[in-house]
């Protein structure tokens, strides 16, 4: 990867993907300047940065904040969202304005610096979707009022105004499309998936799996979500393109694999599926392997036990 950016902006830079974001930046030599508000971030994530060379910390809305960071700016990641569906429940119109008011920000101030943007939206933005795998191309089949509308219609809306910001402005602009990332740092109580199962394993508690639990999952470690984004953004390629891992689980082998990990004899339990719940979500990365030459490399039972691991667990194993 040909990396030649001096200084970047991370919006969201105290979340759980935004922190290991910012760390490798710093390893890259680039300096950052992280913004958050922390409404779903936390400071703890950025212990281990906030005295490092390079590093600054603004803690800010950026849906309010209209002020310049100081310096050049040679890259703008936007990230700022609550990202869990326990998270954007609670906060409805936080994570609306994060996609609106907060991508327009975030997209004048790379304007400004003639600066390189990525947009972080999500693999939500296919809703429910009648393709698999799910390939760039595809328009999607999200419920525009349902509970999930306000994460999944935010995203859309922002990758919208960053076509038009590319289309009439010149904007030197890119979408990835993340897909369900896991690993450490990730709150326990944030509701999805995996650290829910890992909170309730490690308790010794059953597993909670919501509907049938055939439902697909493909699960990505952060590190290579991270690898994706950088690859993206040092590439010339406007996106969209779907950064996530391509192999399939169903949620019940998830749940099975950190039963296995964690040693625990608790049961699974099922629950009421959740609304507008997707029944398969995986990734076409086709498109991230021809431009970028990038695929995740770590296997889902190394990542699984790194997270553990991270959570307090036993697991050690290594795939």
């Amino acid at each position: 990867m040909d990396w030649n950016f001096a200084s970047a902006v991370v919006t969201g830079g105290a979340g759980f993907v935004g922190s290991h974001l910012c760390e490798r930046l710093l390893s890259l030599g680039t300096k950052v300047v992280c913004v958050d508000n922390f409404a779903t971030g936390a400071r703890e994530n950025l212990w281990e940065l906030l005295d490092t060379p390079g590093f600054s910390l603004v803690e800010a809305d950026v849906t309010t904040w209209p002020a310049d960071p100081p310096g050049d700016v040679d890259l703008v990641f936007h990230l700022a969202s609550p990202a869990s569906p326990r998270d954007y429940l609670r906060l409805p119109f936080e994570t609306l304005a994060a996609g609106s008011t907060g991508t327009a920000w975030a997209l004048d101030l790379a304007r400004r610096h003639d600066a390189r943007f990525l947009l972080a939206s999500t693999s939500e933005v296919y809703g429910d979707p009648g393709q698999h795998p799910q390939r760039e191309d595809y328009w999607g089949n999200v419920n525009p009022i349902g509970p999930r509308s306000v994460y999944d219609e935010a995203k859309r809306y922002a990758e919208a105004y960053t076509a038009a910001a590319r289309r009439e402005w010149q904007a030197d602009t890119t979408i990835a499309r993340i897909f369900n990332t896991y690993g450490p740092r990730m709150r326990a109580e944030d509701g999805r998936m995996i650290p829910a199962f890992a909170g309730q394993a490690l308790r010794g508690e059953p597993l909670t799996v919501a509907g049938s639990g055939e439902q697909t999952r493909s699960i990505c470690y952060v590190d290579d979500t991270v690898t994706g984004l950088l690859a993206l953004a040092a590439s010339t390629h406007p996106g969209p393109v779907n950064i996530g891992n391509p192999h399939e689980l169903t949620v019940l082998e998830i749940a099975e694999e950190i039963r296995r990990l964690t040693g625990t004899r608790a049961p699974i339990r099922h629950i009421p599926a959740a609304e507008d719940d997707p029944r398969r979500r995986c990734p076409d990365i086709g498109l991230a392997r021809a431009e970028l030459g990038w695929a995740p490399e770590i296997t889902s039972a190394d990542g699984l036990a790194r997270t553990l691991r991270w959570f307090g667990g036993p697991a050690s194993r290594s795939a």
